[in-house]
């Protein structure tokens, strides 16, 4: 086992792990995301210094967030634990009217952003998550990181790291096919991971030239941008547009509409600008479920063609 790296914080606000670090898991069986019954949050991941696991268990009671580290990235994961967990976000920057959406933000502490810093790390699951049901993609990103990750440091015995750029780039098609990734998500995730230093050089962009620097590359649209945007960058105005749930969630909560498009859910979160994933963020956590229309997505199995 690697050596241990500790780090003690605190917060000076009130900061949940569990709750913070939910966005970045995808899925229940994440090989790179894991919750004990302690209530600490493990996390594997491939930093500019390297791999590392990173354990993160708040303690309220003596008002810290202790963090232990294992890993040539140990260093730069406890370096950035306070981005991670929000310190670098500006909740207060949303002002709201009273109502239920403000006492949502107060009770929920604002619904304060982290950010990881790493965008590869949150666009190849984002990629694979286009245009296929939430099963589909959790599926091929398990079955990915499972077979062709790197096994965590520490002490998280079948945690693994997510792939480099370069093993991306040099994944067979057979591999993504026994996964069941179409070829179209596939060659994204290929023609990302030939950018990779330069998207990657997006976590430190503003909103627009983060965005501009994605989008550039082929089958990287708005809905991918914002997802992964969202999670490296802490970004409260990336908004999900291309979302197959998230316009009508929006147009229910702020209109009472049970069906809206992206045009009418651009138009309701214009007045919050440039807080819009914010709000969506404090509707996803309060307003529940729009009243369901038309058939459910039907998911695709790409491994039998």
């Amino acid at each position: 086992m690697t050596e241990e790296a500790v780090r003690r914080w605190r917060p000076g606000f009130p900061v949940e792990p569990g709750r913070a670090l939910l966005p970045l898991r995808r899925g229940p069986a994440d090989p790179s995301y894991r919750r004990t019954g302690d209530g600490a949050v493990w996390r594997a991941s491939r930093t500019p210094a390297g791999i590392g696991t990173l354990r993160v268990l708040g303690r309220p009671a003596d008002g810290e967030v202790e963090a232990r580290a294992w890993g040539p990235g140990a260093g730069w994961l406890l370096e950035r634990l306070p981005a991670l967990l929000g310190a670098e976000d500006d909740p207060a920057a949303l002002v709201l009217p009273p109502g239920p959406l403000r006492d949502a933000q107060r009770r929920l502490g604002g619904a304060r952003l982290g950010r990881t810093g790493l965008v590869m790390e949150s666009l190849v699951p984002a990629v694979l998550e286009q245009k296929v049901t939430t099963d589909e993609a959790y599926r091929a990103w398990r079955s990915l990181l499972r077979d062709f990750g790197t096994p965590a440091p520490g002490p998280a015995e079948g945690m693994r790291v997510p792939l480099s750029a370069r093993e991306w780039a040099m994944l067979p098609s057979w591999e993504w096919h026994r996964a069941g990734v179409d070829p179209k998500r596939s060659a994204t995730v290929v023609r990302a991971a030939r950018l990779a230093p330069r998207l990657e050089e997006a976590s430190g962009l503003a909103h627009q030239e983060a965005f501009a620097r994605l989008t550039s590359v082929p089958g990287i649209g708005i809905w991918t941008a914002a997802e992964t945007l969202q999670r490296s960058n802490g970004d409260p105005d990336a908004v999900s547009v291309g979302d197959f749930h998230l316009p009508n969630l929006v147009g229910w909560a702020l209109a009472g509409r049970p069906r809206s498009d992206d045009t009418q859910m651009l138009a309701l979160l214009e007045p919050y600008r440039p807080q819009r994933h914010r709000v969506c963020r404090l509707l996803l956590a309060t307003a529940g479920h729009a009243p369901r229309y038309g058939p459910r997505l039907a998911p695709n199995d790409h491994r039998g063609r």
